[in-house]
């Protein structure tokens, strides 16, 4: 099982946490809290009214017996139980994490720098330079200071030095991660710890309003806010629910006018009228959107994604223009050797003997890869560099910028490699020419989109080492994925033009941005908003922190600034890019679970809708008891316990989300229709029938 499908898996539920979820439900019938979910609300008031008129059927003075008063309003308040019950269940895995999280929220010792303390680049501060006070009176732009074994107190923004961080308590990933000032890796959390140097941080947020708050507030759920989808699907249902109710008080009265003409009959009773509203009211969607939206963020939390609102995975749902970071998302972020290229004479052998050698202390990804090129493909053994041996007395020339190559010198052997056009220089002042082979060869890589390092000996050009930078496996079908969702694929790099549009090819997007700048990639962003599209963004940088801001669903790293952190609606704690492709997916999967139990809500209000009305006034219209198709005998019972199981039966659904994969919007609504509305008008005919059989065995 892939790490994809284990993020997938909803944790399972322990018996604590069913417990919990059955107190909270019994909180939740409070009316004031009740009241913010509609549908059930009338519900409960259902339910209260069948329970007065259960007592009244006590004493002798009932419209029916009080067996059947009382039952049908024990379902009644199983009904609302259920629906709270689902809320209560996802809600409760939210709190079982934020309480772990609350743990490590603990009150500790900072060391803030005193107001004189002037920053020194590369100066540690000394114990004079802080004092010691506890986390809760440092406030926004405060400075501290954290040596190796401190807990980081608050979140903040690195100013000086570089350490290696331990985040195992935010992103549940034990290797450490190296922080340092000036780069977009300078933001730090409260509550990790320091394993090595030290740092000087600015405070980033106020106490209550850090990292840790906010996560705690958004995973319990406390402070979710309904998403514009849900509001409007609220309305819908409270529309739905208030014509119910008219309908159900408009057939008492024309029961009792028929009843009083024709003599004959009784008239509908009170309860059964109420069990009619509560089975035809969108009481199966009422009792489960709430636990939709917040099984949604929790798949998200699940994957160490924080959003700041329900609002932002809805976005990520409508999502059909994606811009991806070239760099650490469509490609693994290092350039590669993948071949070696000989020129002028030389042999392929030698040439990769010389390379290798050259790269023996190149400790950069592509200093290692020639080494492990020369070795995997031309049984070239990697050497040690000793005092000994043929290596001894080598000379390790390492790269810098201002001559843009390195290499190793031993006695009158003078090896070196770098940029083509630093290498011609160097070839050329060595007194030997630069041939049209090795310009060639050159060229060739550069329009292959990519970088070619020139390999010399004693001033003579030997070849060209082919350095790629490599597309993730697997990347292109994740696009071909995305492309039959309907979403456009942007890669957004810093390369030529040329480079760009050779690795967009191979990665398989749809259209990419070259020699990217900031104002270039808001513009970008602007232009499909103003087409109405809804566009998805990640970044870590500072520069990248406009275009967050302009983007619908904007993902920011973890590991990236503050600017970047702060413009975002979604933070990756895993600091994964490709992660965004996940985001829309959860997205997607939460608004086809909406869309799937409305349908089968809906489908089944219509299916009992035909299934209880001829039962139910049948005692008023004896005719319709030849529409009692399925031959129901304790029909109202029958419908209220099938609607009220049906809530529980849909829970891990609406927990878990709809099974998800790739398709256009008009496969998923006919998907959706075939098995959900289909199936919803089927379900009622055959539970209420299994139910009503089952309560004629119990001799109800």
């Amino acid at each position: 099982m892939s790490d994809a499908e284990k993020s997938r898996k909803i944790t399972p539920a322990v018996p604590g946490l069913y417990k919990r979820a059955v107190v909270d439900a019994l909180i939740k019938l409070d009316p004031r809290t009740l009241i913010h979910n509609p549908v059930m609300f009338t519900v409960e008031i259902g339910s209260a009214i069948t329970t007065l008129l259960y007592f009244q059927a006590l004493t002798g003075t009932g419209e029916a017996p009080a067996g059947f008063i009382g039952a049908i309003s024990a379902w009644l308040w199983f009904t609302v139980l259920f629906a709270n019950f689902a809320e209560a269940l996802a809600e409760g895995r939210g709190k079982a994490q934020a309480e772990s999280l609350r743990k490590m929220r603990q009150d500790t010792t900072a060391k803030r720098l005193r107001d004189r303390y002037r920053i020194i680049k590369g100066s540690e501060p000394q114990e004079s330079d802080f004092e010691q006070v506890l986390s809760s009176v440092l406030h926004k732009s405060d400075l501290f200071y954290v040596k190796a074994g401190d807990i980081i107190p608050v979140d903040g923004e690195i100013l000086e030095g570089i350490a290696s961080v331990n985040e195992s308590a935010i992103t549940g990933e034990s290797a450490p991660v190296i922080r340092e000032s000036g780069g977009d890796r300078s933001a730090v959390t409260g509550g990790t710890v320091i394993l090595s140097d030290w740092l000087i941080v600015r405070v980033s947020a106020n106490p209550g309003e850090g990292f840790l708050d906010r996560m705690i507030s958004l995973i319990e759920g406390a402070k979710r806010q309904k998403t514009p989808n849900e509001i409007a699907l609220n309305i819908l249902l409270l529309g739905l629910t208030a014509i119910f109710l008219v309908v159900a008080a408009a057939l008492y009265a024309f029961s009792a006018y028929s009843v009083q003409s024709v003599g004959t009959g009784t008239t509908v009773t009170i309860t059964v009228l109420v069990a009619l509203f509560v089975c035809l009211a969108p009481t199966t969607i009422g009792g489960l959107l709430s636990a939709i939206g917040i099984a949604g963020m929790d798949r998200l939390i699940q994957r160490n994604v924080i959003t700041t609102s329900g609002r932002a995975i809805e976005a990520a749902g409508d999502v059909d223009v994606l811009l991806l970071d070239k760099t650490g998302t469509i490609t693994l972020g290092n350039r590669q050797a993948v071949e070696f290229i000989p020129v002028d004479g030389t042999t392929i052998e030698d040439l990769a003997g010389i390379a290798q050698l050259a790269s023996l202390a190149d400790e950069t990804p592509e200093g290692r890869s020639i080494v492990v090129l020369a070795k995997e493909k031309y049984g070239l053994r990697g050497r040690t560099v000793g005092a000994s041996g043929p290596e001894a007395g080598m000379q390790f020339i390492p790269f810098s910028s201002q001559t843009r190559m390195s290499g190793v010198d031993q006695g009158d052997l003078h090896i070196r490699k770098g940029a083509a056009d630093a290498l011609f220089k160097y070839i050329e002042s060595s007194g030997n020419g630069v041939s049209d082979e090795l310009r060639g060869a050159v060229d060739t890589i550069s329009r292959a989109g990519g970088t070619p390092l020139v390999v010399a000996q004693n001033g003579k050009a030997l070849g060209v080492i082919h350095l790629k930078d490599i597309v993730k496996g697997g990347i292109k079908e994740r696009f071909v994925q995305l492309r039959k969702m309907g979403i456009k694929t942007i890669m957004i790099t810093g390369d030529n033009r040329l480079t760009a549009a050779t690795i967009a090819a191979e990665a398989g997007v749809d259209d990419f941005l070259a020699e990217a700048t900031p104002e270039s990639k808001l513009k970008l962003i602007r232009e499909y908003q103003a087409g109405g599209r809804m566009v998805a963004m990640t970044g870590d940088g500072t520069n990248d922190a406009p275009a967050l801001a302009q983007a619908d669903v904007a993902v920011a790293m973890n590991t990236g600034t503050q600017p970047a952190r702060e413009a975002a609606n979604m933070i990756d704690l895993d600091s994964n890019p490709t992660k965004l492709i996940e985001i829309v997916e959860i997205g997607k999967q939460l608004l086809m679970t909406r869309g799937a139990l409305t349908t089968f809500s809906i489908a089944n209000d219509i299916a009992k809708y035909f299934a209880i009305i001829p039962v139910a006034f049948a005692s008023t219209y004896p005719s319709l008891a030849a529409l009692n198709i399925l031959g129901l005998h304790n029909g109202i019972l029958a419908a209220v316990i099938f609607n009220a199981v049906i809530i529980v039966a849909l829970i891990p659904l609406a927990l878990r989300g709809v099974n998800y994969r790739a398709m256009s919007a008009e496969e998923a609504l006919r998907n959706n229709v075939l098995i959900y509305g289909v199936g919803g008008i089927i379900a009622p005919f055959i539970g209420i029938k299994i139910i009503d059989m089952l309560l004629i065995f119990l001799g109800v």
